[in-house]
């Protein structure tokens, strides 16, 4: 894929879309992977009685996964030199089933100057945000 032409951004323009799927398997995989073993991301009684709905992603593999819409929008994950976000809701994960979770980017700013352009990440499961004022600074 090749890379964005700065000049032709604007802000508002829409980069794409994307849905992430997770599932317990996914879970398990990314706990074994990253060290986080804490039983809310595997065990629903634990969860729940930490006062959670029941089983939720990892708020970093989350993270980690919705940026991918950015890193292949402009043909290289390299090229993403900040990334911040909030996380407003936990993605319960369903057992058996599936979490989706929505992404849609879009610009949010521009300096031709800097060769940057902020996009802005929207981020939700069944139409509720579960990741607030999320920004990706590419340098293109």
């Amino acid at each position: 894929m090749s890379r964005p032409d700065i000049v032709t951004l604007s802000v508002g323009d829409v980069i794409g879309s994307r849905t992430v799927t997770f599932d317990r398997a996914a879970l398990v995989r990314y706990a074994g992977a990253s060290g986080d073993l804490n039983p809310i991301h595997w065990n629903d009684k634990f969860a729940k009685s930490a006062g959670l709905p029941g089983v939720i992603a990892h708020g970093m593999l989350t993270m980690g996964s919705v940026v991918g819409l950015v890193e292949d929008w402009a043909g290289d994950p390299g090229a993403v030199v900040d990334y911040q976000t909030r996380f407003t809701k936990p993605v319960e994960v369903p057992n058996p089933g599936t979490a989706l979770v929505e992404v849609v980017g879009t610009v949010g700013a521009v300096d031709a100057e800097a060769g940057t352009v902020r996009v802005d990440l929207a981020v939700t499961v069944d139409g509720a945000k579960v990741l607030g004022r999320t920004q990706v600074l590419v340098r293109l």
